[in-house]
């Protein structure tokens, strides 16, 4: 016995070594710099352009929000569809959509690259302070940054895993095998650490970037804040809040809880209290929700205009409404190829544009009426009639092209879902012009060939940069932008829902989520629902407020890797995805053949599948983790 355990203990060892080695991974751009022909640790914090290296390998562990084929909110959830002859692109996040997620290196899981992240982030944590010529306002700063990122990464695992095993100090070659066999921690106490490491770095980091041309992308206080209020938001939702499918989780040695059992409405509170402080550092940087004001193209109060205050949120770079952006995985040349459909029709050919990224009918119908209301509830609009056809007019044509037949759906919806999401039939303003979509089967966006073609008869129109560009032959132009980590509508929604799940809505609740509800075009929750809803007075009470501010989060949100993961915190991921994705028929020529809706996919989800499983062998690697519960 005593034999098995020193090679037991050996063996961590050396896998202990071999994470140090392996915790410099190749990478690309200022996020991704590691030390130059160092030999230990001791060097790398020598100099202060080492230590600023290393730094930047600290940050390179940000995970790849946005990425299509690594990021599971973008094809992991009900938002899009792909068909079956180019899913292979993205095996991962597909499988998890089929819901064929499993526990022998499951997919697109992110514990062995966080719990790298973590080593670097307490080395760089341990040696900072010990670099010779390193200015203490340049120390405070890199110090804050990297104790947010420590904080980042254990909310990133906390989200994805939920309790899990804490990495606060480094852990030497030379620890023992109790130090190294850490089992997981529960929920509030992996939250406690994650907000008091935010607590401690916010004061030293800048409250803005004014370094643009090489910082972009850094964190600032603004965005550690708004971090933290995401992460207790989610610590008071449901899923971590009183979650009674957990109650047999317990810690093996002490049979410590690892969900608590008692829903808390005091966390509320103090999540609504966090989102209020992240809001008032936002103002005090001169964050503000974005309105479009190009110096080129100059476009008068209307449709057109509300369409790009809401496009632009997004797609122009480093816009006003931007808290913290991606820049390693960003909304790139790749995203945006497959949302674009081949869309000028003097280059029909050039299929580098794809169009494939297509988002499902049951998005589509999540989006407001044009008064601002669900499509279900507005008692002007004709919801039983949505399926049948209709030709647009003269007043349609900002929206449809006139003249063209089309679903009623398409009809008298909010700006939101004109500037989210193209169709055929639809009008789709870029900065070389105004284009209609012309989707049916042999047609300039519909399907001509085995790939490059929608699977439900939409398209991902906010997510394509306006400044796209269609040439000759295969040739693009393609404008990236930073993926959006977190911008100001998230947080002022995220406020208006705490508000509510702590006493109910009030004054604050209401102004906060009509500041996101004008800049779309929309009269207040209030006046809306009053006027045009068949349950008028569902605003005022905390249930209809919640339905409410949910579904004002999965449209102004849509597409940006949000409903992925607020289905999961309100546990509503067994209602939502286990429900047909349905389509138009695109392999049709004609209107009343190509809007009979088409079954796509059955969707299965199960309650184990709102957390990820822990890798059987990480499980094997450390006896001491216990499975979540189902896997």
């Amino acid at each position: 016995m005593k034999t098995r355990t020193t090679l037991t203990r050996g063996l961590f060892r050396i896998m202990s070594g071999i994470l140090l080695l392996t915790m410099y991974a190749g990478c690309k751009d200022f996020l991704d710099v590691i030390p130059d022909n160092v030999a230990t640790i001791d060097n790398a914090f020598t100099l202060s352009t080492e230590a600023e290296k290393y730094l930047f390998t600290c940050y390179s562990y940000l995970p790849p929000d946005g990425e299509i084929s690594r990021d599971p909110a973008v094809l992991g959830g009900d938002e899009y569809w792909m068909d079956r002859a180019f899913r292979n692109f993205d095996q991962t996040n597909m499988q998890i959509a089929m819901g064929l997620q499993r526990s022998t290196d499951p997919y697109a899981g992110l514990w062995p690259d966080m719990y790298k992240a973590l080593r670097d982030c307490n080395i760089f944590l341990d040696n900072v302070r010990n670099v010779p010529d390193l200015e203490p306002a340049r120390m405070v700063r890199w110090e804050a940054e990297v104790k947010f990122l420590k904080a980042y990464y254990h909310w990133r695992l906390l989200q994805m895993y939920g309790p899990v095993p804490v990495m606060d100090k480094t852990l030497p070659i030379s620890a023992e095998l109790g130090e190294i066999q850490v089992p997981r921690q529960p929920v509030d106490s992996v939250v406690n650490l994650i907000v008091r490491l935010i607590d401690e770095a916010a004061p030293g980091l800048p409250i803005e970037i004014l370094n643009r041309k090489e910082e972009l992308g850094r964190v600032t206080r603004p965005a550690a804040l708004a971090i933290k209020a995401r992460v207790l938001v989610t610590a008071a939702s449901p899923l971590f809040n009183g979650n009674t499918d957990y109650a047999g989780l317990r810690n093996k040695n002490d049979q410590t809880d690892l969900f608590n059992q008692t829903a808390d409405a005091g966390k509320w509170e103090r999540a609504a209290m966090a989102c209020k402080e992240a809001i008032a550092a936002c103002e005090e940087a001169g964050i503000e929700l974005y309105r479009f004001n190009d110096p080129v193209v100059q476009l008068p109060d209307g449709p057109l205009k509300t369409q790009m205050d809401i496009r632009n949120s997004i797609c122009q770079r480093w816009n006003s409404e931007l808290i913290w952006g991606a820049t390693k995985w960003y909304g790139d040349q790749t995203l945006q190829r497959y949302a674009m459909p081949p869309l000028n029709p003097n280059f029909p050919d050039n299929r580098s544009n794809m169009g494939q990224l297509a988002p499902t009918l049951k998005i589509a119908e999540t989006f407001y009426t044009k008064n601002g209301v669900p499509i279900r509830e507005d008692k002007t609009w004709n919801y039983a009639g949505r399926y049948t056809l209709k030709v647009a007019s003269d007043a349609d044509e900002p929206f449809i092209q006139q003249g063209f037949t089309t679903a009623v759906l398409h009809f008298d919806r909010e700006p939101r879902f004109y500037a989210s999401v193209g169709f055929d039939g639809g009008r789709w303003f870029m900065r070389d012009g105004m284009y209609t979509v012309f989707n049916k089967v042999g047609e300039t966006q519909g399907k001509k060939g085995n790939e490059g073609y929608s699977s439900t008869g939409f398209f991902s129109k906010k997510l394509v940069n306006w400044n796209y560009v269609i040439k000759e032959k295969q040739d693009i132009s393609v404008e990236s932008y930073p993926w959006p980590i977190m911008r100001l509508a998230d947080l002022y929604l995220m406020y208006a829902e705490a508000i509510n799940e702590w006493h109910g809505p009030d004054a604050d609740a209401y102004n906060y989520i009509n500041k996101v509800r004008e800049r779309a075009g929309l009269k207040s929750v209030q006046e809306s629902w009053s006027l045009f809803s068949t349950q008028p007075t569902k605003f005022a009470t905390q249930a209809g407020f919640r339905e409410i501010v949910r579904q004002e989060r999965l449209i102004e949100l849509a597409f940006e890797g949000r409903r992925f993961w607020d289905l999961r915190r309100w546990k509503t991921s067994v209602e939502e995805l286990n429900q047909p994705l349905m389509g138009w028929d695109v392999l049709q020529d004609n209107p009343e053949q190509y809007y009979r809706t088409k079954l796509l996919f059955n969707q299965s989800f199960r309650v184990r599948e709102n957390l990820w499983p822990i890798n059987q062998n990480d499980m094997l690697i450390n006896p001491n983790l216990v499975q979540n519960t189902g896997w």
